[in-house]
């Protein structure tokens, strides 16, 4: 592992803080590094891998997929992809999809058709999209842009112009920043990045009527709390409102590069031939792999059983919270997408985690971020809460 490590710093970009561990295989929700060491997986790629790792039907469709047709371009019909999006729009309010590779590709299309579709309809000068503080909507130059935090942003100015940010969840800071030039507003359910913070529903209701009035279109980013995350197959269905478009990637392809761009038809008559592209979005092995996971995660007994396991997850987190509620401010989340926001910056609890082979995070510098496969076990759930409250209790120290 020591010589992986140090070949890696010679040859990759450092542009990630690497813990020091190489993982080799992984079935379920369990990881073994190169050293054979067991670990248990409650990160999953940062809501990647939502069926597990080297889920065996995924496995099969890509396997067979691979033996028949993996590429040949957006220039020709493929019926793995056009399967895939037809699936996505009977279950969603969608009329039309876009295919990309990431999450941040689908959000950059989004952002490209509300300003393509604004300008159609209203002329040049339409093209801000408020956007929220603490967001996280990818790392392209646009998204980046978008995105409401300045960390991200060191070093890359001048950014591209057009973003307003305001405090997330208050519907009268929207109103306050819209103007004649406002074309959109872009929004998380939950953020993620920014340290598990759900909106409230109400929220949404209003930002859906504000942006009905001004004719705005209303973007959810659902790239981390779509695929059944949050107990349902997408989050905006547990807010009582539609957005225009909204963009998915992650979990979509169960750990398969693959980013969507979901939209009504109205927003994405914008999108004409030539007007926006990706060579490799929606490529006949991703698609089927997709549709297979989408096959996978929309049953409702599947989402019943996230939503009751979230109860249980986040049942157990409020509990560690009543026994230390020096070091945890809160517990929150919906479905298996949950946070711990602890007193003090979370990288020790996660080291010492990973120590004792239990994979998580911290996000926002102090929240403990909890996005397991979706096929994690009560009892997983118990054994990660065990080895939570041993190590806050050494905390102290």
């Amino acid at each position: 592992m020591n010589e992986l490590m140090e070949v890696c710093e010679k040859v990759v970009c450092n542009t990630y803080a690497r813990y020091p561990v190489a993982f080799e295989r992984g079935a379920g929700c369990r990881l073994w590094d190169t050293e054979g060491k067991e670990y248990m997986d409650f990160l999953a790629g940062i809501a990647v891998c939502n069926l597990g790792h080297s889920h065996p039907e995924v496995a099969r469709v890509v396997c067979e997929q691979a033996r028949k047709l993996v590429h040949v371009s957006n220039l020709f019909y493929t019926r793995p992809q056009v399967e895939l999006a037809a699936r996505l729009i009977e279950r969603s309010f969608a009329d039309k999809v876009f295919f990309a590779n990431s999450g941040a590709e689908a959000n950059e299309a989004a952002i490209k058709l509300a300003r393509k579709y604004s300008r159609d309809k209203y002329g040049p000068g339409r093209f801000h999209i408020i956007t929220m503080k603490d967001s996280f909507h990818g790392r392209t130059l646009a998204t980046l842009s978008a995105t409401g935090q300045e960390k991200v942003h060191k070093g890359f100015d001048p950014l591209v112009e057009g973003f307003r940010f305001v405090p997330y969840n208050s519907i009268q800071a929207v109103e306050e920043a819209v103007t004649e030039k406002t074309c959109a507003v872009l929004v998380e359910p939950i953020q993620g990045e920014g340290g598990v913070r759900p909106g409230d529903p109400d929220y949404f209701r209003a930002l859906r009527e504000l942006c009905t009035a001004k004719d705005l279109l209303l973007i959810f980013d659902e790239v981390q709390t779509g695929m059944g995350r949050t107990g349902s197959l997408f989050a905006y269905e547990q807010l009582g409102v539609t957005p225009d478009v909204m963009t998915l990637a992650k979990a979509l392809g169960n750990g398969l590069p693959i980013g969507a761009m979901l939209a009504t038809e109205e927003a994405a008559r914008a999108f004409t031939p030539g007007s926006h592209a990706s060579t490799f979005g929606g490529t006949p092995l991703v698609t089927a792999a997709s549709a297979k996971v989408l096959e996978i995660i929309s049953k409702e007994d599947f989402l019943a059983d996230v939503r009751e396991k979230g109860r249980y997850f986040l049942g157990r987190l409020q509990d560690l919270q009543k026994k230390h509620p020096d070091k945890i401010l809160d517990a929150r989340g919906r479905g298996l997408m949950l946070g711990l926001e602890l007193s003090r910056p979370g990288k020790t609890v996660v080291d010492r985690c990973l120590e004792q082979g239990f994979v998580i995070n911290c996000t926002h510098d102090t929240v403990l971020r909890f996005v397991p496969p979706l096929i994690v076990t009560r009892e997983e759930i118990d054994r990660l809460m065990e080895t939570l409250d041993a190590v806050l209790k050494e905390w102290e120290e």
